[in-house]
């Protein structure tokens, strides 16, 4: 058997999503992900390549060195630029053994190995959904990071079954990890509960949302489901949806401003770290009804504060549930309304949901993400 840790490497790691105050998907497993490869490997040495100033939060410890490589890079071009210029000579001027490339993209111009985690192919499935310059970038440039990769890290199994279905490339190249939740997703106590809900409903119980409010999460058939959930049930009951206004968001304005529940909805935009786990523990369902995801950190999420669920039955998202939550069919709206009055009639379900939830939730783990990765960051060295 191998011993992983008497081998030394330096290890650079595309580092671009860690914004301050700004963590989202992508930054999120970055973080994640690069915090424990550091701490867990104090034997290995570590560049982080940003393309802005950077926090010194990043710096995790001693075995890292940051370095900023120009342009910023958040348009194609710039993208061309920075993974194909700047990153090929930073990674060859500072003799990296292996790049972690955990945004979908990586350089094609250098000859060290590369480890590509791959969070979804959303931009094959949704074209119409991305702007113009943005899907030439993906279409022309994804099968070529896909073939070029020494080692392909997918999200889930069906990310995985989705990169082997549209692009020639071997099984055995891809190892399937994971996404993990924060440990400040818990169970509240009651008080709690109560303290969030004077905060946002008056008291009132509420379903809720968290993510982009944009054509694939579906937000516009989940507030015609709320309408139509409110009308049979006469219920109390409001719909709070955290998330920032993204793009190609008309649908959405349509059915909340022709909705007779509309006082009882709430945008809350852009929540804090420190407040979405509070919302989340103390909502009576998360309803998660996208269209497509790669993973779903929220169910994940959900199931730690021991909050039942409701999501759709497609893509990602019954991998990720298992039998701990409500399936629906995302794209009926009837579908979606049955399940919430099904949460808010049935406490034996909710009961039985929120059991499996805490059975289900232990598949998944940011510890399991990162020894995957490693091991496949190791094997490129050794091999």
């Amino acid at each position: 058997m191998l011993n992983y840790r008497s081998i030394l490497m330096r290890i650079g790691i595309n580092t671009r999503f860690l914004l301050k105050d700004k963590l989202e998907g992508i930054g999120w497993f970055t973080y994640e992900v690069a915090k424990r490869l550091v701490e867990q490997h104090p034997e290995d040495e570590f560049l982080f390549f940003f393309d802005r100033p950077y926090a010194t939060d990043f710096v995790f410890a001693e075995n890292v060195q940051p370095v900023v490589l120009f342009p910023p890079a958040r348009h194609p071009v710039l993208f061309y630029i920075w993974f194909e210029y700047a990153l090929a000579r930073a990674l060859k001027r500072y003799k990296v053994n292996v790049l972690l490339s955990p945004d979908n993209f990586c350089s094609l111009q250098t000859d060290v190995p590369v480890v590509l985690v791959i969070h979804d192919l959303a931009y094959a499935h949704f074209p119409d959904q991305l702007r113009k310059r943005d899907l030439w970038y993906y279409r022309h440039f994804m099968p070529k990071f896909i073939q070029k990769a020494n080692h392909i890290v997918s999200v889930s199994e069906y990310t995985k079954s989705d990169i082997l279905r549209k692009h020639v490339t071997k099984a055995e190249k891809i190892s399937v990890a994971c996404n993990g939740c924060k440990s400040s997703f818990r169970v509240l106590s009651i008080e709690e509960k109560e303290a969030i809900k004077r905060q946002y409903t008056e008291g009132k119980d509420y379903f809720f949302y968290v993510g982009a409010v944009h054509p694939r999460k579906n937000v516009h058939r989940l507030i015609a489901a709320f309408n139509q959930f409110k009308q049979h049930t006469k219920s109390d009951l409001h719909l709070l949806i955290a998330g920032k206004w993204s793009w190609q968001t008309s649908a959405v304005k349509a059915i909340y401003d022709s909705s007779k529940y509309a006082a009882d909805i709430h945008f809350l935009g852009y929540v804090s770290e420190e407040q979405l786990p509070k919302l989340m523990g103390s909502a009576l369902a998360l309803t998660y009804v996208s269209t497509f995801e790669g993973f779903g950190v929220p169910l994940l999420e959900a199931m730690h504060c021991e909050v039942p669920v409701i999501t759709s039955n497609i893509s990602s998202m019954p991998e990720v549930v298992g039998e701990a939550a409500l399936l629906v069919d995302p794209f009926q709206v009837n579908s979606i309304a049955k399940a919430m009055e099904s949460i808010y009639q049935d406490k034996d379900l909710v009961k039985e949901l929120v059991e499996k939830g805490k059975t289900q939730r232990e598949k998944f783990s940011w510890d399991k993400a990162t020894d995957v990765i490693y091991r496949a960051c190791k094997s490129l060295i050794i091999n």
